[in-house]
């Protein structure tokens, strides 16, 4: 079945790969950016499964044209890839204000509204699948982007939410979580805080600068990426979390270990801490 895709972001990284993989496959795709000439060679070999629509997450009045746009041309919405978002890099005690809240309006906010304006479309045909990429920072922190992993915490913290809440009107949730890739994100597409606090230069500051370093050399390869959400999006029986990466398989199994030991030691004042009605 040819399925349409909606899918945010897409004039560099998952999105731009995504975008042109479902397109090779047949599938049709609303392909998304702040300036749609940069994906204008994305829809360019596919007048008839592609068109390029102008959205900024964080502008409402874009959110409601691209979908009203999307739903003109193709009659419905499958699969919903909210995919836009920015890094920052800074201590947390670093981190200027303005920075954080417009991160938490791109990463956050804005894939909670996308959501938000399909979902009516998704529960009218009930079926749908709505694929947040989040990251293995959504699961597992780190050093020097603590604000970063706010945002994808309350990402994760959504989905598994919104996947309780529409199973039953046939709506699927997947939140990919990959770990380093060769993508933007540590490029371009993240901040440095203007503050530096020497205190820090040996947490934040040293994860920074390796982050910063390892940029275009990351392991994970993103056309692999596309192609794992496209098998998951089609899989019968999908995911709710979807890893990407070696790296991210190791943090996320370090979590769970992290979690058991602190739950096995302290069974006892977790227990303790209930007591029978007076």
């Amino acid at each position: 079945m040819i399925k349409v895709w909606f899918i945010t972001g897409c004039s560099t990284g998952f999105g731009r790969y995504l975008a042109q993989a479902a397109l090779q496959k047949g599938d049709k795709v609303v392909v998304t950016a702040r300036k749609p000439a940069d994906i204008q060679d994305i829809v360019d070999g596919y007048p008839d499964t592609a068109i390029a629509v102008k959205l900024d997450v964080t502008q409402p009045a874009d959110i409601t044209s691209s979908v009203q746009q999307a739903v003109e041309k193709f009659g419905r919405i499958d699969v919903l890839v909210n995919n836009a978002g920015i890094g920052y890099f800074g201590a947390i005690e670093e981190s200027e204000d303005e920075e954080v809240r417009r991160m938490f309006e791109i990463n956050f906010f804005g894939l909670a509204n996308m959501t938000k304006e399909v979902l009516p479309i998704m529960r009218k045909q009930r079926s749908g699948h709505v694929v947040n990429v989040s990251s293995i920072g959504g699961l597992v922190s780190f050093p020097a982007v603590g604000f970063y992993n706010a945002t994808k915490y309350a990402v994760d913290g959504l989905s598994e939410s919104l996947a309780k809440e529409t199973a039953h009107l046939g709506i699927k949730v997947t939140i990919v979580a990959p770990s380093g890739f060769r993508t933007d994100w540590a490029g371009r597409s993240a901040n440095n805080s203007k503050i530096e606090i020497e205190d820090y230069a040996e947490t934040a500051g040293k994860n920074k600068n390796s982050i910063r370093g390892y940029s275009g050399n990351q392991p994970g390869d993103p056309v692999k990426a596309a192609e794992a959400i496209i098998k998951a999006v089609e899989s019968e029986n999908p995911p709710l979390r979807l890893l990407l990466g070696a790296g991210a398989l190791r943090g996320a199994r370090n979590k769970i270990m992290e979690l058991q030991r602190d739950i096995d030691a302290w069974e006892e004042v977790t227990v303790g801490a209930d007591s029978p009605k007076q």
